[in-house]
């Protein structure tokens, strides 16, 4: 099964990175809808699209404003967007209010339940984070493979969500600052390079993929992952349309 990284920064695109958006395209499974939504129609393999998001804030959902384009000279059976309902209420009444966004994209709304069905005999679970309005993780299990996704919280050894993910195949998970950042990583809501690979590490994941870094950054030698091998060796900084076989 592939998993592509259609954007891997945070906040604001940009010449090297588009914000979150991470497809599962044999599956027609989206995590995070961010400013890389205009690629998914290149690789959408499916008449159905389910887009999970992790919360709403804006460089996760703005990309729901390009659906049009997405689904154009597309059979497309029905675009659904799962979330926590009072982001997805938040999401109907701002970002598409009309004086914003005129004109709604056909897509329907669905609040998150604790287990979904994904295709191939998947599930696909959801689990709380530390991040200011709140975000969820999710983890997916297949009877040969498994995946998780954190985004956009305080990374911690001891942290609650290590044992929601543990032991999975791959981890995609933020790495917003580097390790001399580490108070203004709490005051946002987000993660310094040491503390991810020691979740990793305590979570005895197999592979770990580091995604939502910080767009300020010149170049990816900049957040020093060299190091972070020391504490977890399996890691690495994943970039746009990055393809992941796990």
């Amino acid at each position: 099964m592939k998993l592509l990284l259609l954007g891997t920064t945070g906040y604001h695109p940009n010449d090297r990175r588009h914000t979150a958006c991470l497809m599962l395209p044999e599956l027609g499974v989206l995590f995070d809808a961010g400013s890389a939504m205009f690629r998914v129609g290149e690789y959408l393999q499916t008449s159905t699209l389910d887009i999970f998001l992790t919360h709403a804030h804006l460089d996760h959902v703005i990309g729901l404003t390009f659906l049009f384009d997405v689904a154009h000279g597309r059979e497309i059976e029905r675009i659904t967007v799962h979330g926590e309902q009072e982001k997805l209420a938040a999401i109907r009444q701002h970002l598409f209010s009309r004086l914003l966004f005129p004109v709604e994209p056909p897509f329907e709304t669905r609040p998150l339940e604790q287990e979904i069905a994904l295709p191939g005999g998947g599930v696909l679970t959801h689990f709380p984070l530390k991040h200011p309005g709140g975000s969820v993780g999710f983890r997916a299990d297949w009877k040969d493979r498994s995946m998780a996704y954190v985004t956009d919280t305080v990374a911690a050894a001891d942290t609650d969500y290590v044992d929601k993910i543990r032991g999975v195949d791959l981890l995609i998970h933020e790495c917003y600052f580097g390790d001399d950042m580490a108070e203004h990583a709490e005051l946002t809501g987000h993660s310094c390079l040491s503390p991810v690979a020691q979740v990793a590490a305590a979570a005895e994941v197999g592979r770990m993929v580091l995604v939502h870094v910080n767009p300020l950054l010149a170049n990816d030698k900049e957040l020093g992952v060299a190091g972070a091998r020391k504490i977890f060796p399996n890691i690495e900084i994943g970039v746009d349309r990055m393809e992941l076989d796990f």
